[in-house]
């Protein structure tokens, strides 16, 4: 009995076909180091990364300076050489045309602002990669002034938070953009409970799109779209609590 026991053992260790996987005794390969970080090794990999993506100057000396001290014994901070690549390379990149800060927030803030963005979000995120104050406010009011973020024509004269806060009700199906029962018949009416839950919920998606607790409550509270847009019309007021 213990030798078909044993038996039994390794039959199920081994796959389906009866043999033994070569794979699994194969002894892993060392990683191989990391070759030092080079200037010419440096330029090439900035070229790289720009190929792929839009960048800001800030942003992709952040990305060489992690590119650099990933390839430092320890992961250690860089050298004043090291970081005299980096801002060479940079100014590089500007002279060619490569890399253009102003050209970047003014992209950036039309793209956020059909996401849905808020003013307050879009700051954030520019600042996170590095554009300076005064070209994020350059960018923002711009931008607004054009609005060339819209989507469609406009008849009426919404502030651009609340332009981007109608779009953002709009893709999350918030509000009057929620689904309806009658497109989810099967679906049980909600209680109040349920209906407090669900309004929270939403509010705090516009809380963390940015927008204001008041900006959020007419949107979620009005019974449909047409609505929603005008209670956002024609209130000053309002709209100085959103700068």
């Amino acid at each position: 009995m213990r030798h078909a026991g044993a038996m039994k053992q390794r039959m199920t260790m081994r796959p389906a076909s009866g043999r033994t996987d070569p794979r699994a005794q194969r002894p892993l390969k060392p990683q191989r180091p990391l070759k030092p970080m080079t200037a010419e090794r440096l330029e090439k990999a900035a070229y790289h990364y720009l190929e792929r993506f839009a960048s800001s100057s800030g942003n992709l000396k952040r990305v060489l300076e992690g590119k650099i001290r990933r390839r430092n014994d320890d992961f250690a901070p860089l050298s004043a050489e090291q970081a005299g690549w980096i801002d060479d390379l940079v100014e590089k990149c500007i002279r060619l045309e490569l890399i253009d800060d102003e050209a970047y927030a003014r992209a950036r803030v039309n793209g956020l602002r059909r996401q849905g963005k808020s003013s307050r979000a879009i700051r954030q995120w520019l600042k996170s990669r590095f554009i300076p104050d005064d070209l994020i406010e350059q960018a923002i009011e711009e931008a607004d002034a054009a609005g060339s973020f819209l989507m469609g024509d406009t008849d009426d004269d919404l502030h651009p938070d609340a332009e981007a806060a109608l779009t953002h009700a709009r893709k999350k199906r918030l509000g009057p953009w929620r689904r309806s029962d009658k497109e989810k018949p099967d679906r049980e009416p909600e209680d109040r409970k349920a209906m407090l839950n669900r309004r929270n919920r939403e509010v705090a998606s516009f809380a963390r799109a940015g927008f204001s607790f008041d900006l959020a409550q007419k949107i979620i509270d009005s019974p449909d779209q047409e609505t929603a847009r005008s209670r956002l019309l024609g209130e000053p007021s309002f709209h100085e609590d959103l700068e």
